[in-house]
């Protein structure tokens, strides 16, 4: 017995003959970076736990939200969506054709969030009472209290929806049958829930109406926020794939480089079409609340600039991809749409908010805030390539 346990060990989970192998494996170059990167996250992150958030960071009473928030948060959970819209296409609107690119989007779901909620857990004051919202304090009346519980819960159906591939790891048949026959109730309950909350970062700004520039605060911010976390998802899940079927070709039995092009142009189409829906609406928003006159301005350069760099151009450049079936600027736009996520979360929480403080006074991240974050992306790439590598994650 138990040299079927060390051999199932060596042969699942080392995918080496001995620990000593395997250990000697992990000695590559991009390996060592994501090292050094880890290892300043973690003094961070203890330093964080041990003096507090003062010393740690450079959050002040005027910005109470610093990068943590901004990047892990804000950008993390809206490009943290392929399991939203991959597996609504998939499941409830049987596109079968995308079959394939389902279960990496619910694993690329699954960790970020899982990440997000650590990332959370520096964050916060009291990152003790992270349970608090779930258990007994309960704010019925919060917009935080509402991403907290849909944050919960959406953990909750990303496992429901991998463990099929967990259990088909693990040989368990039935299992896997039963958590697979969850799978279209899973994504209906989420795409309730994943939408709820990701609108929901958005409407935690309504409440600062004169602390947001004019040009970024909207009475539509939630739905800004949600259609920009369904075009974050559709990216995420063009530069997913083309990572994956690149570099674990090997374990795509019926790979077709055509027909995996043709699908990418699929994406590219859908997000022509959502990026559009989200400038069409920003235009309409400018106009309908007056707010031209702030284009003259330094902020309005700034607004002009990120919707013409993020927006427009690449708009333009998708319609041309898709028109021409040109795969590979498809997905170099789509690096470009999730880098334009970003920049549009940053901007929210950190530079148009307060926007009349001066810019010397402004925020600025400590170094610890910019190696915890990095060292959250680098986990996320971590664990993903870990369970690729692994798990029945590209194919049965």
């Amino acid at each position: 017995m138990e040299k079927f346990v060390l051999k199932g060990f060596k042969q699942k989970l080392l995918l080496a003959p001995d620990f000593k192998s395997y250990v000697f494996g992990l000695f590559t170059p991009w390996n060592v970076i994501a090292g050094i990167i880890l290892l300043f996250g973690f003094y961070a992150m203890v330093y964080r736990l041990i003096f507090g958030l003062g010393p740690a960071t450079n959050l002040n009473n005027d910005y109470p939200w610093g990068l943590w928030i901004a990047f892990d948060i804000l950008a993390g959970i809206a490009l943290a969506a392929p399991g939203l819209t991959l597996g609504t296409a998939v499941y409830l609107f049987g596109l079968k054709d995308y079959k394939s690119f389902a279960r990496p989007a619910i694993l690329s779901s699954l960790l970020g969030y899982v990440f997000a909620v650590i990332a959370l857990l520096f964050d916060l004051g009291r990152y003790y009472r992270v349970f608090y919202p779930i258990v007994w304090s309960w704010g019925l009346e919060s917009v935080l209290f509402l991403v907290g519980w849909h944050f919960f819960l959406y953990v909750i159906i990303c496992v429901v929806e991998w463990f099929p591939a967990f259990f088909e790891w693990l040989g368990q048949e039935r299992l896997r049958n039963f958590f697979s026959s969850l799978g279209i109730w899973a994504t209906a309950f989420g795409v309730i829930i994943a939408g709820g909350h990701q609108s929901a970062l958005g409407a935690l700004f309504l409440i600062a109406p004169t602390k947001l520039h004019p040009l970024w605060y909207s009475p539509l911010l939630p739905l800004f926020f949600l259609i920009t976390a369904v075009l974050g998802g559709m990216a995420v899940v063009v530069i997913e794939s083309s990572i994956t079927h690149r570099y674990f070709k090997h374990q795509l039995k019926r790979f077709d480089p055509k027909e995996f092009d043709k699908k990418t142009l699929g994406l590219g189409k859908a997000l022509a079409v959502v990026l559009t829906l989200y400038l069409l609406l920003k235009g309409l928003d400018l106009f309908h609340q007056e707010k031209l006159n702030y284009i003259s301005s330094t902020y309005g350069v700034l607004f002009v600039l990120e919707h013409l760099l993020f927006g427009v151009i690449p708009l333009i450049l998708l319609l041309w991809a898709v028109k021409e079936e040109k795969p590979f600027w498809v997905r170099i736009l789509s690096f470009w749409i999730a880098l334009g996520i970003i920049v549009n979360r940053l901007i929210v929480c950190l530079i148009a908010y307060n926007w009349y403080i001066p810019w010397s006074q402004k925020y600025y991240p400590s170094w610890m805030e910019v190696a915890l974050s990095l060292s959250m992306v680098v986990l996320v790439i971590l664990s993903t390539r870990f369970m690729i590598r692994r798990l029945p994650i590209l194919s049965d």
